[in-house]
């Protein structure tokens, strides 16, 4: 890594600052340096000159930071605070000092980390109050957005493909480290079918005054439920990445929230968007743009690899995180939707395998676990250890589970989304029944069957019994289930995934991700 310029050193000194604070802790994107003290953040413009913006010069950097404050008011108004000029005198920084203004900040209010969003995705603290709520602020912000015949521009069929082209060509310098060729022209070919397939409707949205002065980086880091709702951090450095059809913002978040894992609270998000809005078109561009704004973030992590001033472990993540993303846009690519299930014991690893494989492929994840405690009214995390065969794990209560699962895969499907059902299945009959659901709807179906060595298993039953876990599974269950299982035969081979779960997370992800591939490219999708 580089070493830090001279000023950013300066500012991570406690003493510079005009209020006390303890410490002072640096973050950084590839257009900012990012100064949190205890209370207050400051907010300096890298001078860099990326194409789609310009910082390049102080007065450029001045008349951004103000716009930043104005637009960033609009749906947060009790945080921006103003622009801070860091003055240098004597060799000496300071900020808002008497020296030559060498630099300008944003000076924000400090939000509760706790609070936002995105940390609370990873907690699973969302609860079911705050989609719809997240929803209606947003549908009543883009109706009072500006709109006009200078912003309809962007909503255009040239300026959309413009766009993407734009999107497409920023992309291509990272095939074969971050997404490969094939993945690349699949994106391509997708999002370039459906702008020139849909010109009709795209006139339609302009003429509906769907095209808005939007947000234009509406994603979970930046929304904080704190004091009702605060959404901060809009796009302030170049307008058309603003001015946008509402269901582009809307997707935006809706991918965000995929690629976390939570496609379910993704359909909440839009169903109660679109009921606030009226806006039922939209949901004809939600995988177009879903795809484009995945690719978007994909792009951005890879920006950051080129940035000179990030630790290699910062690299490491950047690229990481511009695959999953990559992955995520062509799982939108699909017009087909997917069952999965899981097949395995107890402890074999099924519930990480979903979770990990939801973040990649915007899965619903359907949990027989949560499910089964959400029927008794018991708290999905409180252990309920029963006898096999009896109270909630009786056969009637685990029909009733599997026949809710089902019914609630139904209705993803038909919506022509994708979903996994994490459950056992360790009978036939189930898995039959999840086939013929498939076959229903016309969706693809996947048996991922997951393994484990008895000794690794035991000992992470073991654990868990000292955990939180809305598992109540344990070895004397795992035996039985083995004694049980019967052997998975209800697909061809190439419908079933032998996923060993003595191997690394991302090593069966991408085994699973592999077989999806070679189909889609067998059949042509």
């Amino acid at each position: 890594m580089n070493r830090l310029p001279e000023m950013v050193q300066a500012l991570l000194q406690p003493e510079i600052y005009p209020e006390p604070t303890k410490r002072v802790r640096l973050e950084q994107t590839q257009m900012s340096f990012v100064f949190l003290g205890d209370k207050y953040v400051y907010k300096i413009k890298k001078a860099v000159n990326l194409g789609y913006l310009d910082y390049t010069t102080l007065e450029k950097r001045k008349f951004f930071c103000e716009k930043e404050i104005e637009l960033n008011q609009r749906l947060s108004t009790d945080v921006y605070i103003g622009v801070i000029p860091i003055t240098k005198k004597d060799k000496k920084y300071a900020i808002g000092g008497t020296g030559e203004i060498v630099e300008y900040a944003v000076k924000m209010r400090k939000l509760p980390g706790e609070r936002m969003l995105d940390v609370l995705l990873k907690e699973n603290s969302v609860t079911d109050e705050m989609m719809p709520r997240l929803a209606a602020r947003m549908a009543d912000f883009h109706s009072k957005a500006a709109t006009n015949s200078r912003i309809n521009i962007f909503g255009s069929v040239d300026s959309i493909a413009h766009n993407n082209e734009e999107n497409l060509s920023q992309m291509g310098k990272y095939i074969g480290r971050t997404l490969s060729r094939r993945q690349y022209q699949r994106i391509a070919n997708f999002t370039r079918n459906f702008i020139k397939d849909n010109t009709p409707l795209f006139e339609k949205r302009i003429k509906e005054n769907r095209i808005r002065d939007c947000h234009g980086d509406l994603h979970a880091a930046h929304i904080c439920f704190e004091n009702g709702l605060i959404i901060y951090d809009c796009i302030e450095f170049n307008d058309r990445f603003r001015y946008c059809d509402v269901a582009s913002e809307v997707a935006f978040l809706a991918m965000d929230l995929d690629h976390n894992g939570r496609a379910d609270l993704a359909r909440s998000f839009v169903k109660s968007y679109i009921v606030s809005s009226g806006d039922a078109d939209m949901i004809k561009l939600l995988h177009f743009y879903k795809c484009y704004r995945a690719c978007i973030r994909g792009k951005v992590s890879c920006f950051k690899l080129d940035d000179p001033y990030i630790t290699p472990e910062q690299r490491q993540e950047a690229e990481q995180a511009a695959t999953s993303y990559f992955d995520l846009a062509c799982s939108y690519v699909n017009s087909t939707p997917t069952l999965f299930i899981t097949a395995g014991l107890t402890g074999s690893g099924k519930s990480a395998l979903a979770e990990a494989l939801a973040k990649r492929l915007g899965l619903v994840v359907l949990s027989s676990d949560i499910t089964r405690k959400k029927l008794a009214n018991i708290w999905v995390k409180e252990h309920c250890f029963e006898k096999y065969n009896t109270g909630i794990y009786s056969p009637e209560f685990s029909r009733k589970t599997y026949d809710t699962l089902f019914e609630e895969a139904k209705k993803v499907l038909s919506d022509g989304e994708s979903v996994i059902i994490d459950a056992a299945f360790i009978k036939a009959a189930g898995r039959v029944t999840a086939k013929e659901l498939a076959e229903e709807i016309k969706a693809k179906f996947f048996i991922l069957e997951c393994t484990l060595d008895e000794e690794t298993a035991k000992g992470r039953l073991e654990r868990r019994l000292k955990e939180t876990s809305v598992s109540d599974g344990r070895w004397e269950v795992y035996q039985i289930q083995k004694s049980l299982f019967e052997s998975v035969v209800e697909v061809p081979p190439r419908n079933r995934v032998i996923i060993d779960n003595n191997n690394p997370i991302e090593e069966n992800v991408k085994k699973v991700l592999d077989v999806l591939d070679n189909i889609s490219n067998d059949t042509g999708c």
